[in-house]
């Protein structure tokens, strides 16, 4: 960590580094016992269960989407980004707080072009493999063991871009 602080441009703060960044801003100064994150894995099975249900985890239906022969998972991207807004709207112009009494705040984020290339090579993996990293999940509790070869590639990708992450042009 004190080799990542001496690399840092004088007069960064550790926050406006963190928000640069893919790290969570918003982290909880809390200290919860570890079986306080059972209500985390219950809200995960269940959102696995829709994903299921909605045929969003089927590789058909996305290789259907990436050759524009079926509206179903745009309409499912489409409802996501909808909710989405309307949430952070109601987050914001309501002051809500988290469960716990604390205050959500939005960090707003700067452009770059490395964006342009992480989400084509993101959509390239999702188009080769027919999973996005959240149902991969998903897919392996249907018995596609198969996709246990996707995820151990998503979580090899996350590492090489953490191990190189300093050395790429941000």
């Amino acid at each position: 960590m004190a080799q990542l602080n001496q690399q840092q441009p004088i007069g960064n703060t550790d926050f406006e580094v963190r928000s640069q960044n893919a790290v969570c801003v918003n982290k909880s100064e809390l200290d919860a016992p570890l079986s306080s994150n059972i209500k985390y894995a219950v809200i995960g099975i269940l959102f696995g269960i829709v994903f299921v249900k909605a045929e969003i985890v089927s590789w058909f239906r996305i290789q259907e989407m990436f050759r524009l022969e079926s509206f179903h998972m745009y309409g499912v991207i489409g409802s996501a980004i909808v909710v989405g807004m309307i949430s952070v709207f109601i987050i914001k112009k309501f002051k809500i707080k988290t469960l716990a009494g604390e205050t959500i705040s939005f960090t707003d984020k700067t452009f770059n072009k490395g964006q342009i290339y992480g989400g084509l090579m993101f959509g390239l993996g999702w188009a080769i493999t027919g999973a996005c990293p959240g149902p991969l999940y998903a897919q392996i509790g249907t018995g596609a063991t198969a996709v246990i070869v996707t995820l151990l590639s998503a979580i090899a990708g996350t590492w090489v871009y953490g191990r190189f992450r300093e050395k790429l042009p941000h």
